[in-house]
């Protein structure tokens, strides 16, 4: 994969949705319970029963968005001693969740800071143009219903799952399909690891493109051995993205396009604009 670091895309207004999107994200995510110790690299039983007991009841499940079948027993965020040992004490939910509710609350949940900055390097470098572009308020929904296309698509391929899903690359996944509608030929300056980091200043339609194409091969089980991503809910995101966009893109105006593609020294991006 290429690392995204910026691109020759000025905006005329401050991005102010996509701040306070990264904004909250963080909040969140630090505020997790369990999340602290692992960033410490303390991960007891106590913190690992309470992170489990809160995904359980904000992550969005494959299976109770089709099937609405909800589990009698959840984890508590306690931990007990039963015949194998300890572990985390499970019952009845002390609430009422709403599966439709858990689509939008996953957006905002990420599972490692690995994950999370990934997703917020990729929202900052795309979401702001995209934003321009559509305004504020439209902008907030149009990445709202992506996240739901790509949190409902993923369940629908995988209707029996009940793994949580968690994470904002769907919707993400939404903008970068929008950006690359309206903004194809934009350059996007970006790392490769090629030995050392290279820097190349590409066409947006190249780096999304292949970023695309990496989920839709990973998503068919192609070039991976397991893992958790949800590579189905990015390529589903990025459709709907880029058929949300699709409206846009007549009256859109072409950002500035550097002639050639520039490499190395040459290719460092300048911040004059």
């Amino acid at each position: 994969m290429v690392i995204p670091v910026h691109d020759v895309n000025p905006v005329r207004r401050t991005p102010w949705v996509t701040y306070v999107l990264i904004g909250v994200n963080v909040l969140v995510f630090i505020t997790m319970p369990g999340i602290a110790g692992s960033v410490t690299g303390d991960g007891d039983l106590l913190r690992l029963c309470h992170l489990q007991a809160f995904m359980d009841h904000y992550a969005a499940v494959p299976r109770e968005l089709i099937h609405h079948q909800l589990p009698r027993v959840v984890p508590t965020g306690e931990v007990g001693v039963g015949p194998h040992g300890p572990g985390c004490v499970v019952g009845r939910p002390g609430y009422d969740k709403s599966p439709a509710l858990s689509v939008f609350t996953a957006m905002f949940l990420h599972g490692s800071w690995l994950h999370l900055l990934g997703n917020m390097l990729f929202l900052l470098i795309f979401g702001n143009n995209v934003e321009d572009r559509m305004g504020h308020v439209r902008y907030f929904l149009f990445y709202v219903v992506c996240g739901y296309a790509a949190g409902y698509g993923f369940a629908l391929l995988n209707d029996s799952s009940g793994e949580p899903l968690i994470g904002a690359s769907g919707a993400i996944a939404g903008v970068l399909g929008a950006y690359l509608v309206l903004y194809p030929k934009a350059r996007v300056w970006v790392l490769v690891p090629f030995l050392v980091f290279l820097p190349l200043r590409l066409p947006a339609w190249l780096v999304l493109g292949f970023w695309f194409a990496l989920q839709a091969v990973y998503s068919s089980g192609h070039g991976v051995s397991g893992g958790t991503v949800a590579y189905a809910a990015h390529v589903v995101g990025f459709v709907a993205g880029m058929l949300l966009a699709w409206p846009l893109k007549p009256g859109t105006p072409p950002p500035p396009e550097p002639p050639g593609l520039l490499f190395g020294r040459r290719a460092r991006p300048h911040y004059s604009w």
